[in-house]
Parts: structure tokens; sequence; C-alpha cells
């Protein structure tokens, strides 16, 4: 999953993500169950993309590690590094052989990265992997689109996006088991008097919460709690609980101190 064509248009088409108050609520939930300051704590960003979470955490006070398996996702990023001059380390990799040089205090995947993966089995061997390089008591954070919202929200439908400099058409199909949509997008960016179309095919899968959770105690994690990821992001310290609209969820999980 390069993404090479999304990463062109992703910050466009994301640009009414609020990564501030969204990092804000991590880092609430962080100090809740690190029980520490922030201040040096190494955090992993699988999935980074073009770097707004990294970017976000890292004036937060973490040093972060943002990890992609996009090498022109990575560029965008990369990009935002050199304008801001954070200290942040980008890695080339793919989350399900994440491969860290040491222990990690609190790794983050958002904005339903997790859901892009082709099956249950791939987000449990992600879970594997943070178990695997998190640090003794240390804090999972990720957020995943529920099955309520690729039924009734993403479901078959078609969004147009008319932004600067290019048009974009995204069609919808819901799959015939209700839990996977699959994504055409479709994209006209004006190159001087003309508009160029490009194409790239997502899909996203969802799953029961019952079933996240028995991966992560497979995974050797335990939930902490699960919480509604979009509501009440003017006040990120506010959680709200799962309800059955919810179309994130953002479920905190931590390794425990000691193994079985």
């Amino acid at each position: 999953m390069d993404y090479m064509e999304f990463a062109a248009f992703y910050d466009q088409l994301t640009e009414n993500v609020d990564y501030r108050n969204r990092a804000a609520r991590l880092h609430a939930l962080a100090r809740q169950y690190l029980h520490t300051e922030t201040d040096g704590t190494l955090l992993t960003d699988l999935a980074c993309g073009s770097g707004g979470f990294s970017e976000a955490l890292a004036r937060l006070g973490y040093d972060v590690i943002g990890v992609d398996n996009s090498p022109a996702m990575l560029s965008k990023a990369m990009e935002k590094k050199l304008q801001s001059g954070l200290p942040i380390q980008y890695l080339c990799q793919d989350m399900r052989e994440l491969d860290m040089f040491g222990t990690i205090d609190v790794t983050v995947c958002m904005l339903d990265s997790l859901n892009h993966l082709p099956s249950l089995a791939d987000v449990e061997q992600v879970f594997r992997r943070v178990s695997l390089f998190a640090q003794p008591g240390g804090v999972f954070l990720f957020d995943m689109n529920t099955l309520y919202k690729h039924r009734e929200i993403l479901g078959s439908r078609v969004f147009l996006y008319d932004l600067e400099d290019v048009f974009c058409a995204w069609e919808n199909r819901l799959q015939a088991d209700r839990a996977t949509v699959e994504m055409q997008l479709t994209f006209f960016a004006k190159e001087g008097e003309q508009y160029v179309r490009s194409d790239e095919f997502i899909r996203e899968t969802a799953y029961p919460v019952t079933e996240i959770e028995a991966a992560l105690q497979r995974a050797g994690l335990t939930v902490l709690g699960e919480f509604d990821a979009d509501k009440g992001l003017d006040t990120p310290e506010t959680l709200f609980p799962v309800s059955e609209t919810t179309e994130r969820i953002l479920f905190a999980a931590g390794k425990p101190l000691t193994q079985p």
C-alpha cells in the first residue's frame, strides 16, 4: 500500500482533521495510563502518513518516531519536518513487520489506518509487534472505524471534493460481508490549462469490537479503555463512551508490567 496518488492530495482531503485536539486527547490518555511526564517519552506513530500526528505529538514533548510503508507519504512528512524543525525520526516500514531499536513507551496508530490492512490476522500481527517493542507498562492508543460507519455512513455512496487545483470523486462500494468498503478515488489535478486524471484504490474492513479485544489479548496487551474517537474534540480531555452510532472507536491498550 504505497498510496502514490493519494499522497499527493492527502493533506487537502484531510484538511478538516483536527490534529491538534486529537493529539491532545492522546496526550491525556498517555498521561492517565503511563502516570509519568511526557518530556522524553518515546512515542511511535504507526502509519504516520504525511506526519500530521507526528508533528502535533512532537510539539507536546514526545520523542517521536514516525513509521509508514509509503515513501510518497514519508516524503510529505519530511517536507513538514524541514519546515517545522521538529526532531522527528521517520522510518519506512510495514507496521506488520515493525522493527524498533529498543522499547517504546507509547505507540499510536490513528485515522483508521488499521482498517486498511487486509485481514484481522494482519491487524493482530501489528498488535504482536507493538507488544514486542512496548515497554512494560507502555501504552498503545489506536482508533478503528466501526461496522456502523461502514454500513450506514460510508456504504455504497459517492462523495465529491472540489478543492483548490484538484477535483476528487470518491466512490464507495459496500461488499457482501457488510464489513468491507472498497473505495475508488479519481483525481483530476490541474496542470497548467489542463486537468490530469489519476486513480487510487483503497479497501477498508471493520470488525466487531469483541474480535479486536480478543486479538489484543492474544498479543499480550490489556484493554484499558474504549472511547468515541470523534465526539467532543473541542474538549479533548473529556472522553465519551462508545455508543451504537459511534463511527470510530479510540482504543487504549497497555502492556502489563509483569507477564503471566
